[in-house]
């Protein structure tokens, strides 16, 4: 099996040390050997993109208009391949990598034309005759660190943006998932990005974070990932006061008023909470039910649970896919008992499954009786396990939905305007949706939330700008 090389400086560079990406729908099946990069390649990577930088600024919109929207049409001409391959390193279901992958491949398309839309503002001075302008520059070198269970969209979402406003890009992805991450690299090679401009660290965090972290020479971090890195990002970006951004963790809720629709209550339900496995930042993993609908939708839910198909993610027919690996379902296993002591009531699922082949298998897990007081209501599973909370009206529903350290995605099922329009203004999340699963964003508008999910400007769409630009004001006298 031939090695995954690393991209420095325009040439895929190998390692002495590399390590296999295993397909968790079948432990026997190795997806590919990638190398591993060590500090000296990190520290390369950097010098390149260093070097580049000054080019990459200089570079005209129509050159960056070009090189993205390329690599875009190439994403989207190999979907079905990329889509197939994401599937099986990461384990979500074939039909959910190929819409992750074309959301990738517009995901650059539209960055696109934003290279073409740079804005500025020129304004009159207080002063007579002095002319004030305000521009957006590039930062230099971004340092960009992406996390399993999304591998080729938030990769997307962030190099996109980086290039697209004129800065030189060192991105390392999740050790868990490097196939899709290189092909993505080697597509953004082919394209004719230049050398230096894009660079791919393939490595333990244990090994490289720290030092991309550190280092003098990268003026900005992108991280999506656990809560826990987050922090360890955050104070060290601040020691060297580099800007950084983080998006996190989620206890997303989903509200369910007496006045719903039922299936599409349940549909919400179903496809937020465990569809992707579960592990999805914007999981709804609190289902929070008013006391009128609440029998018949626990009864909904474990009946609609009990007929869904877990198996090999590329097995046609399947519904949900394996947990990413043997920690990540022990980790969920570990929230099940958790549940089971602290009170709450299984509904269904919540065992480890055996199929045709070795992979790590779970059926969805509900639960019922619960309240917010609960580990299981505060802390992040990332897995497919939800539970149900009984409240008596609309504003004790709102009050603990809001009663969370997490503020990144929120829903509502309602027939009312009124309770739909007063959730939409008082949730504090930083995306609500009404009649909709709370997972589930458009490519073309602002991602991220408040509170502990999120920290810094948005990610995608217009709103990108804020964090991968410096804006300059320049004053100009006759």
């Amino acid at each position: 099996m031939s090695l995954h090389a690393n991209l420095v400086a325009g040439e895929w560079r190998e390692a002495g040390d590399a390590a296999a990406d295993i397909n968790p729908s079948d432990t026997s099946d190795v997806v590919g050997e990638y190398a591993q990069a060590d500090g000296k390649t990190l520290q390369d990577a950097v010098a390149a993109a260093k070097a580049a930088a000054p080019g990459w600024a200089a570079s005209t919109p129509q050159q960056r208009y070009d090189l993205l929207d390329a690599i875009g049409n190439a994403i989207l001409a190999r979907k079905d391949e990329l889509g197939r391959l994401l599937s099986r390193e990461e384990g979500k279901i074939l039909a959910e990598g190929v819409m992750e992958t074309v959301r990738a491949g517009q995901i650059f398309k539209f960055f696109a034309g934003e290279a073409l839309r740079i804005a500025g503002d020129k304004i009159a001075s207080v002063r007579p005759g002095v002319d004030v302008e305000m521009t957006r520059e590039p930062l230099g070198v971004v340092g960009l660190i992406t996390p399993w269970n999304f591998p080729i969209a938030i990769p997307a979402w962030k190099i996109a943006p980086a290039l697209a406003y004129g800065n030189t890009v060192v991105f390392k992805p999740a050790g868990l998932v490097p196939g899709t991450a290189w092909a993505l690299s080697e597509i953004i090679q082919q394209a004719g990005v230049p050398a230096g401009v894009f660079n791919l660290v393939m490595g333990r965090g244990s090994v490289i974070g720290d030092a991309l972290l550190d280092h003098p020479d990268i003026a900005a971090v992108s991280f999506t990932g656990s809560v826990e890195t987050g922090a360890h990002v955050a104070a060290r970006c601040a020691a060297r006061l580099a800007k950084f951004q983080l998006e996190m963790g989620g206890k997303n809720p989903l509200v369910v008023l007496d006045d719903a629709d039922l299936n599409t209550a349940v549909n919400c339900a179903v496809n937020g909470a465990y569809f992707s496995t579960g592990q999805r930042c914007t999981a709804s993993s609190r289902l929070i039910v008013t006391a009128g609908i609440h029998d018949k939708f626990v009864d909904a839910m474990a009946s609609n649970l009990s007929s869904l198909k877990v198996d090999d993610a590329l097995a046609e027919g399947t519904q949900i896919g394996p947990v990413v690996d043997e920690g990540q379902l022990q980790k969920d296993l570990e929230y099940v008992e958790i549940g089971k002591k602290e009170g709450a009531r299984l509904v269904c699922g919540g065992e480890r499954l055996q199929r045709d082949k070795d992979g790590f298998y779970m059926s969805p897990a509900l639960f019922a009786e619960t309240n917010n007081d609960m580990r299981i209501n505060r802390e992040e599973v990332f897995g497919p396990v939800a539970t149900v909370i009984k409240v008596k009206d609309y504003d004790e529903a709102l009050a603990v939905a809001n009663d969370t350290a997490f503020g990144l995605s929120s829903g509502i099922c309602t027939q009312s305007l009124k309770y739909a329009s007063d959730f939409k203004t008082k949730s504090e999340a930083g995306m609500v949706m009404v009649n909709l699963p709370t997972a589930g964003v458009d490519y073309h508008v602002p991602f991220g939330g408040r509170k502990g999910s999120s920290y810094g400007s948005r990610e995608q769409g217009r709103y990108a700008v804020e964090f991968y630009t410096a804006v300059k004001t320049a004053y100009t006298a006759p």
